[in-house]
Order: structure tokens, then C-alpha cells, then sequence
């Protein structure tokens, strides 16, 4: 098997990879990711122990014991390119040997997990709810540089989506990939269920006016009516579409799930962000803690 060359992944000194500064020996196979690099410090605060804290640019990482069970808590940043750097990473970690610098014969399968804030588009999924999202739907570019392949169920949701919004004629090449089902399962009961639409920017990609004007005015309104059977857009933000596409293509595990902090059809934003994040994270952990995750 061929070697990958240094240029392609970049190992630090001490053995970790370039971005994330982690050596494979420093993150667990069940993975939390959030965005905001000081949330990683309240996700670990409910480990019973910490083995391993590592932390470069927006790349904060947190490795330790809930009981028995060995988990990594990883802040991504905003965005999804810094996904695309912290799920490769992540995957090279596990399914890369670094001393010789080719892929391992044996596949190991990551669960990733996203913690994290976000918009609902319905009404009656009220701000300080929780949403665990069915699919990621992105109208970021990012899944466009990779090979993913669609079942047939998303080629019918990403083309019905496309005719409702005319997204797909424009400069905009949405994509969608489903959450696991191995995993979604767990997040059922307090949990909303529906599409996650990931955006690529917080102004305009989500439909907000300061002092520029927007290319798709109804956005909005053609997310919040999408229909295709039994699903329906319930929330946006900023990161799974691209957690979904790149756990999928890499053989690996993802659900998102977010805690509502604003709605955009109430016009109605949490009184208390803070707590209602906590109270995502503890219930969220208590289910990865007590499930055969």
C-alpha cells in the first residue's frame, strides 16, 4: 500500500496530527463536537476524568470517562471548511498508521456526535427545545469536492427540495446525506425530529438584512413550507450537512443535535442560551453515557 506523502498529512513533532494536535492515542471512538471552542470545557466538566486536553487555533479537545465510557469532546469552530478539517482529521486519527503513513487494514467506525445552537423554521418548535436532525441539508459547497452517494430516498428529498426553493437552478448545489440510524434511535423522546438546512454564513445564507440586500428574499419561507412526506425542514444552522456528508463517505456515525436558541417564524430568542445549552448537554450526555453507543 502506498505511502501518503507529507504534504498530504501533516504530523507533528510529538506525533499528532497538524491541525487538531492529537495523537491517535488521545480521542475515543464516540465523538462530541461542538462549535464554540468554550463549550468543550462544560461538556467535559461531567466526566468522571480527563486523560487528555489538547488545544490548537479554534481545535479544542477533551478526552476522558463517563464511567466506563471513553469519550471526545471537540471544538470545531464556525463553519463548514472547519469540518471538513476536523472530520478528515479525526478519520486519520483512527484509520491512518503514522509510522508508516498507510491506511490500517482494519476499519475503525467513529460515533459522532454534534452539540449544538441553532434556528427553528417551524413555529411549534419553540426556542430552548431540543432537534435531533434527520438529514443535513447543506447549501454550502462543501460535500460538491467529495464522491457522495445518494440512496434513493435522498435523490427523491434533495429533488423535490430543489424544485421548491429553485435552489438547484441557481449558483447554489444543495446536497443532503441522512443522520445514522444506529444513532438517531437514542434521541427520540424530548427530542424534535426533522431536516437540519446547514447555511454557509449567519447574515445572508440565513435570510438576515443589516445593510445588504439578499439574492433569495424567500429563503425563509421556502424552507420553513418544504414538505416530502413525512419530513420537513425544522431548523438551521451551520455545520451538519457537512458532519453527515463526511461521516458517510468516511464509513463513520453522525446525528446532530441542537438546542433551539432562536425561532425565526415566533420571532423569538431564548431568554437564557446559556441553560438551555447545559441542559442539551446533560440530558444528550446521560443517553451517550447510558446507551451501548
Amino acid at each position: 500500500m502506498s505511502k501518503i506523502a507529507e504534504s498530504e498529512l501533516i504530523i507533528t513533532k510529538r506525533g499528532a496530527i497538524y491541525h487538531i494536535d492529537c495523537r491517535p492515542e488521545e480521542i475515543a471512538t464516540t465523538i462530541i463536537t461542538v462549535g464554540d471552542p468554550g463549550r468543550v470545557k462544560e461538556v467535559s466538566k461531567h466526566f468522571d476524568k480527563i486523560e487528555y486536553q489538547n488545544e490548537h487555533r479554534e481545535f479544542i479537545t477533551h478526552t476522558g470517562f463517563i464511567g466506563k465510557k471513553r469519550i471526545t469532546c471537540i471544538s470545531t469552530g464556525i463553519g463548514p471548511d472547519n469540518i471538513d478539517i476536523a472530520i478528515n482529521e479525526l478519520d486519520a486519527l483512527a484509520n491512518i498508521d503514522f509510522e508508516t503513513r498507510t491506511i490500517k487494514e482494519k476499519f475503525t467506525p467513529l460515533n459522532i456526535i454534534r452539540f449544538g445552537t441553532s434556528g427553528s423554521l417551524q413555529k411549534e418548535i419553540p426556542v430552548d427545545s431540543f432537534v435531533a436532525g434527520t438529514h443535513g441539508l447543506g447549501l454550502d459547497n462543501l460535500m460538491n469536492f467529495y464522491q457522495l452517494k445518494n440512496n434513493e430516498e435522498e435523490k427523491q428529498i434533495i429533488q423535490a427540495f430543489n424544485t421548491h426553493t429553485q435552489l438547484g437552478s441557481s449558483n447554489v448545489m444543495p446536497y443532503i446525506t441522512m443522520a445514522s440510524g444506529a444513532l438517531l434511535k437514542h434521541f427520540v423522546q424530548n427530542y424534535h425530529q426533522g431536516i437540519t438546512v446547514t447555511c454557509p454564513g449567519f447574515y445572508g445564507p440565513q435570510g438576515r438584512v443589516l445593510r445588504l440586500g439578499l439574492a433569495y428574499p424567500e429563503l425563509i419561507n421556502q424552507l420553513t413550507s418544504f414538505r416530502f412526506g413525512n419530513y420537513r425542514v425544522s431548523n438551521f444552522e451551520m455545520e451538519s450537512s457537512a458532519i453527515y456528508g463526511m461521516s458517510k463517505c468516511l464509513g463513520h456515525h453522525a446525528v446532530s443535535l441542537n438546542v433551539i436558541v432562536a425561532n425565526r417564524i415566533a420571532k423569538e430568542f431564548s431568554k437564557d442560551g446559556a441553560k438551555a445549552v447545559e441542559n442539551l448537554i446533560k440530558h444528550s450526555l446521560g443517553i451517550i453515557a447510558d446507551s451501548n453507543l
